[in-house]
């Protein structure tokens, strides 16, 4: 089996290892700000750490907009696909996503494999079995964006009903050119340097101020480690892991929100934002009003789930960095899983149990 791959342009490779810089840059630097401007009393940066990623976001959009128009614009091909094999995904909605892997037969052109993942609601899932003949549509430029038609027109619905195709071993296997390691070191390199950017530009705040000054029952302990690092303050919290830990894993973030609350929940959180490495928490002020909420009431079990499902069913497969922020601006607790990869930001929001209310794939 022959897989078709190729290298992408120079120029589509320059713009996506820029992108994936400055994509780097602002989650690094949003939750730095968030953090260091509470401990600082700084309301602009505060308000810069939640401003500048919707400012990238409409901006990444406004970006696209030639490019989506380009592509609404071009015709997609319609031909007949042979469902090889498919996988149902776990999904709380009704619309489950199924992994298919495909042999399309266009008629003007050799048939092809590609394997692609598409919402399919139950009750059609019957009528998506092994061996049976689909209509799909795709892009003449991007075969592997292959997507089912659910409700075809009645002469291509009478083509499928009539067809037997038969399994293409040999075909070639289509999939979309990879952009290789250098994305995603950029983009931690972006992450890196933006959060380092906001406390070197604030380090005088952070670090130059009279510790005798202070009152006693305010105290900043910190315990650090090769492997966790943890910073509280009566306004904040971090907490930063080591080399080759992820708060994914089991029981991390869990440990790492009692760290901050004292295992107590003495401290109700505005914020807690979560990536990889590293959890911030802004708390609320004592006897001020407000959404607040207990951080312990996290669904901490389905965060890693929320996260992979952001990864794998929003049009991001190469997406190289996460964040998950959790608030109650809305009312009711809300969790955002938000990734950006070359095809641009996605995100999903769940409610307070972990059970997913919206999608926004990458457009």
């Amino acid at each position: 089996m022959t897989i078709t791959t190729e290298r992408p342009p120079a120029g589509r490779r320059t713009v996506a290892l820029g992108r994936g810089f400055l994509t780097g840059g602002v989650i690094g630097m949003s939750p730095a700000a968030l953090v260091v401007g509470t401990v600082v009393e700084s309301v602009p940066l505060f308000v810069a750490g939640l401003a500048v990623p919707l400012l990238y976001g409409l901006l990444l959009f406004l970006a696209g907009a030639p490019r989506r128009a380009r592509e609404a614009a071009a015709a997609p091909r319609t031909a007949l696909a042979l469902i090889e094999d498919r996988e149902a995904v776990v999904g709380e909605t009704s619309d489950v996503p199924v992994r298919f892997e495909l042999t399309v037969a266009p008629d003007d052109a050799p048939p092809f494999r590609v394997t692609v993942t598409q919402d399919v609601h139950v009750v059609d899932l019957p009528d998506h079995r092994p061996g049976g003949v689909v209509v799909v549509e795709y892009p003449p430029d991007r075969p592997w964006r292959v997507r089912i038609v659910q409700r075809p027109t009645p002469e291509w619905e009478e083509r499928a009903a009539g067809a037997r195709l038969d399994s293409e071993p040999g075909a070639a296997v289509v999939a979309e050119p990879p952009e290789g390691t250098a994305v995603g070191f950029v983009t931690l390199l972006g992450l890196v340097l933006g959060a380092t950017a906001v406390i070197l530009l604030f380090r005088a705040d952070l670090f130059g101020q009279d510790a005798a000054a202070r009152p006693p029952a305010t105290p900043q302990p910190a315990v650090s480690s090769t492997s966790w690092t943890v910073v509280v303050s009566s306004a904040s919290g971090s907490v930063a892991l080591g080399p080759g830990r992820s708060f994914l894993d089991e029981g991390e973030l869990r440990r790492a929100v009692d760290s901050l609350t004292g295992g107590a929940g003495a401290h109700e959180a505005l914020t807690v934002v979560v990536q990889e490495r590293l959890v911030s928490v802004v708390f609320a002020p004592a006897g001020a009003r407000g959404p607040r909420f207990d951080p312990r009431s996290l669904p901490f079990e389905r965060i890693p789930a929320l996260v992979e499902e952001a990864r794998t069913t929003l049009g991001v497969p190469s997406a190289p960095a996460w964040q998950l922020t959790a608030d109650r601006l809305t009312g009711s607790l809300t969790l955002k899983v938000a990734v950006t990869g070359p095809e641009g930001p996605a995100s999903l929001e769940a409610d307070g149990q972990g059970k997913v209310v919206r999608r926004t794939p990458a457009r």
